[in-house]
């Protein structure tokens, strides 16, 4: 009789003990899926406050380059050779520069809160190489305004000027704009030189939104 007991006691322990346990589940996916939650929506509040710079860039940066355009078809002479050539790339990378921005702008309209961790996480490293790529590539364009006011004249007199002065100072221009867009990039973000030109709300809002997206990580790890 005592064994009997004994036994029904212990199956009593054992189910409080099971009910106990799925409630502490519960409660911790309860948790979990609030902090998720609460993290999303951070992430996606520090996104939107970029969509009005964006926007105005995108703005901005066609109407720059309609006028850069302009500039050039009034400019197709031999004499001016040198400043369409280089009001033309200007033009051109700006362009690109546009179209990238026009991703971003896709890019954060299609993060959802109701997308999985993953996908979200996927989208913002995708925001922040692109980021970095619109500015690797709007470097490249720094050369071009040291050669816009060059002139064939200029060029065939052999003024020491034009080769001791501008030629240096348009190759110094060129080498720094392909080195920055070589050492722009993932390996380089905890350089010095790296967070002082990435240092506006446009790149710290992306790692920001990133940072909240991976606590939910690092929280569902303290959980487990």
């Amino acid at each position: 009789m005592e064994d009997i007991e004994l036994q029904s006691l212990w199956q009593a322990y054992d189910k409080k003990l099971e009910e106990s346990k799925l409630l502490n589940m519960q409660s911790w996916a309860l948790n979990m899926q609030c902090f998720e939650d609460l993290q999303k929506q951070k992430a996606k509040s520090k996104l939107n406050r970029l969509l009005p710079q964006k926007f105005w860039l995108i703005i901005a940066g066609i109407a720059w380059v309609l006028f850069l355009v302009f500039l050039v078809v009034h400019s197709l002479t031999f004499s001016k050779i040198a400043f369409a050539v280089s009001i033309g790339m200007i033009a051109l990378i700006t362009t690109i520069a546009i179209v990238l921005y026009i991703k971003q702008v896709v890019l954060i309209k299609q993060i959802d809160n109701s997308e999985s961790v993953i996908d979200v996480q996927e989208k913002l490293s995708l925001l922040q190489a692109s980021t970095m790529l619109s500015a690797r590539i709007l470097f490249l364009q720094s050369p071009f305004y040291c050669t816009w006011f060059f002139t064939p004249t200029w060029i065939m007199s052999g003024d020491w000027g034009f080769w001791l002065i501008a030629v240096p100072i348009a190759l110094a221009f060129a080498y720094v704009s392909i080195w920055l867009y070589r050492n722009i990039n993932d390996k380089n973000m905890d350089k010095k030189w790296f967070k002082f030109l990435f240092g506006s709300a446009e790149w710290t809002s992306v790692i920001k939104a990133k940072n909240f997206i991976e606590e939910i990580e690092a929280f569902r790890q303290d959980k487990v």
